[in-house]
């Protein structure tokens, strides 16, 4: 496990200065503080990592090699994400966090009403949700897991679409409807297993 941490962290640091150099020459310098860009790949990473969060959790607390295997995907794929949106950052030569607070830039969206109480942003699972799933094992963890992650791929759709309407730069909608179609095929794909976890359970 801290192997193929160490290993995916260098990986993306790789990518991540790479990309910074492309999306330097590209459009380093046009993209403002309060741009739909800058909020998106600020939040989206934020979003991302919780999602990475929970994969590494569900990996240590179930044999299944199914459920690991997507917990897997969805670290690798989201935890690259992350390196490319925050290259973005550093070759705009923006902070990471926005000073004036999550979720502005997608104010007036639709996706921006489905945040639940106690969550940062749409999708994410509470501090008490992280809680439970850390303490469950095998089976119940499963269930949790898949619950807690198709509902965080949805919240992360709403970004992602909000992205594709609102962004202009075509790199940051390219990347958003990346996001979308990879979000809602594991969405359908979880809730296959999900349901077939169920009738086991039941």
């Amino acid at each position: 496990m801290t192997s193929r941490r160490t290993f995916t962290a260098a990986g993306i640091l790789v990518l991540a200065a790479a990309v910074a150099f492309v999306v330097y020459t590209v459009f380093g310098g046009k993209v403002s503080d309060s741009s739909v860009e800058a909020g998106f790949a600020r939040d989206m990473s934020s979003h991302h990592r919780q999602a990475v969060e929970m994969s590494f959790i569900i990996r240590d607390r179930t044999d299944d090699e199914d459920v690991r295997r997507l917990a897997y995907d969805i670290a690798t794929s989201q935890s690259a994400q992350i390196g490319m949106m925050t290259a973005w950052l550093d070759a705009w030569g923006l902070p990471h966090v926005d000073p004036a607070g999550r979720m502005r830039w997608m104010s007036g969206h639709p996706g921006h009403t489905t945040v639940a109480p106690g969550a940062p942003m749409p999708g994410m699972a509470t501090d008490a949700q992280l809680k439970e799933l850390r303490a469950a094992h095998g089976r119940a963890a499963e269930i949790l897991f898949l619950k807690l992650m198709i509902a965080h791929h949805q919240g992360g759709v709403d970004m992602a679409r909000a992205a594709v309407d609102r962004a202009k730069e075509p790199e940051v909608q390219r990347l958003a409807r990346t996001m979308v179609n990879g979000q809602r095929s594991e969405i359908e794909l979880m809730n296959g297993m999900l349901a077939e976890r169920e009738k086991q359970q039941g």
